[in-house]
């Protein structure tokens, strides 16, 4: 095994995750990503030598566990978790089913415990790490179309801040981070075809700012980071 710090990404695909794989490969990190899509992972794989699949349903406890104990055995003890992975349902609370609630509340806040407990001992171990989870503005208020969504988003919120005061005394840097706006992608592009480049995020911007929240001084740790252009309306 190698010296360099592991980080474990989730929902790793052609948005944000794949930008969080190179910027924290660049930074000298070891990179697990974890997502369903097992060809797409491998040709990420493929273009980057520090990052390795691990094809993974993270809604899915058991499977996760099993994911999260296989990254440690081949890379060894994981410094740094995104929680990148999520999932929505844009629909009012009288058409959401039941299903559809429940799975957006797997990915988004079950999966986050279920790898905050694989993981968090170890850095609490170490004196270490970092928990950072990639939230959305859902988690702050609640819209007639987000009555899923913003649930689940707002449980994974309100989890992250309790990892965050139970895991910082023991040196492990639980960070949110609300992503405000539309990020930059084909299908993104496609469904807003007349908005212009600042109106989106940009994936590898939203990595970069990302990676800074991950090696702040202890003394002065962010909890919650805002992410938005300027043309957003907050």
């Amino acid at each position: 095994m190698s010296d360099s710090p592991v980080c474990v990404i989730t929902g790793v695909g052609p948005g944000n995750g794949w930008a969080l794989t190179r910027r924290f490969a660049q930074a000298g990190y070891r990179v697990a990503m974890l997502a369903r899509d097992q060809e797409r992972l491998a040709s990420y794989a493929a273009q980057c030598a520090q990052a390795q699949a691990f094809p993974c349903d993270v809604s899915d406890p058991e499977t996760l566990q099993q994911t999260l104990a296989r990254v440690a055995e081949t890379l060894g003890p994981v410094h740094t978790l995104i929680h990148n992975a999520g999932a929505g349902v844009f629909k009012r609370y009288d058409e959401i089913t039941l299903e559809e609630m429940e799975q957006t509340w797997r990915i988004n806040t079950l999966a986050l415990l279920v790898a905050a407990q694989a993981l968090a001992p170890p850095m609490c171990a170490a004196g270490e790490g970092n928990i950072l989870v990639i939230g959305a503005t859902a988690a702050l208020r609640g819209k007639p179309q987000t009555a899923g969504f913003a649930a689940a988003k707002a449980a994974q919120r309100s989890l992250a801040q309790s990892l965050a005061r139970t895991l910082g005394p023991q040196g492990v840097h639980v960070a949110y981070v609300v992503i405000d706006g539309v990020v930059d992608l084909p299908r993104t592009r496609q469904a807003l075809p007349d908005k212009p480049d600042d109106f989106f995020l940009a994936p590898e911007d939203i990595a970069e700012s990302v990676h800074a929240l991950s090696a702040q001084p202890r003394s002065a740790w962010s909890f919650e980071l805002d992410l938005r252009p300027y043309g957003e309306s907050w």
